[in-house]
């Protein structure tokens, strides 16, 4: 029997769509968390794109006296070369990867899929989409970090080394500090990537302004 696809919301625009974006939550977070974003993001109607937001796995977390909830993996230390734990990282990001298989079996090529991700998600997101086997429509980061930056240069996948990349944080991030996203963005930049990096005077959250340049940047995308 195949695994069970992760349970997501999903936000359908009025007509059949023809674009995909799978935007992962933060730890703790659900899926519930960013699916009110996309009323906000106002992208045009001529823009069919579905959105789907889904809920991480309940697993304790170390950092957090062991607590189950929602996350995409363990945090085991607060020191931040070993903040992921890889081996979820990787179940993560495989379950991820068949969201998006069943996107394209309902007819959207990989082209037209974007990941985005924040915080945790955004890990996932990086860490999948650079990997991915087939070309996507773009790769989102938002006030997030890489998983494992001395490793990547050697695991990533040619299908993805032009596909664009949006990178984007809070000056005020005291969860995630600005310079471990800055950090992914300099990995990214100095491998050639079409990488774009968005700084904002905010904590650990998303801001107006944010909201304006993510929608900016999918119609840019998948318009």
């Amino acid at each position: 029997m195949s695994e069970q696809l992760l349970p997501y919301v999903e936000v359908n625009p009025k007509k059949p769509h023809d674009a995909v974006v799978i935007w992962m939550h933060g730890l703790g977070d659900s899926g519930n968390g960013f699916a009110p974003i996309v009323p906000e993001l106002k992208l045009p109607e001529s823009m069919a794109v579905r959105f789907v937001f889904p809920h991480a796995p309940v697993r304790p977390v170390t950092i957090n006296n062991g607590m189950p909830m929602r996350a995409w993996y363990d945090i085991k230390t607060m020191d931040f070369n070993n903040r992921a734990d890889v081996d979820g990282v990787l179940d993560s990001a495989a379950k991820v990867a068949k969201l998006i298989e069943a996107e394209k079996a309902k007819g959207i090529p990989a082209e037209r899929i974007v990941l985005a991700g924040f915080s945790q998600g955004g890990v996932i997101a990086l860490h999948l989409g650079t990997r991915y086997p087939e070309k996507l429509a773009g790769i989102m980061a938002l006030s997030t970090y890489m998983s494992e930056p001395d490793k990547f240069a050697n695991e990533v996948h040619n299908s993805n080394k032009n596909t664009p990349i949006l990178c984007a944080h809070g000056q005020q991030d005291e969860v995630v500090p600005m310079f471990l996203g800055h950090g992914a963005f300099k990995v990214l930049e100095d491998l050639g990537y079409p990488v774009k990096w968005k700084e904002y005077a905010m904590q650990h959250n998303v801001c107006p302004q944010e909201i304006k340049d993510v929608s900016q940047w999918l119609q840019e995308r998948l318009g």
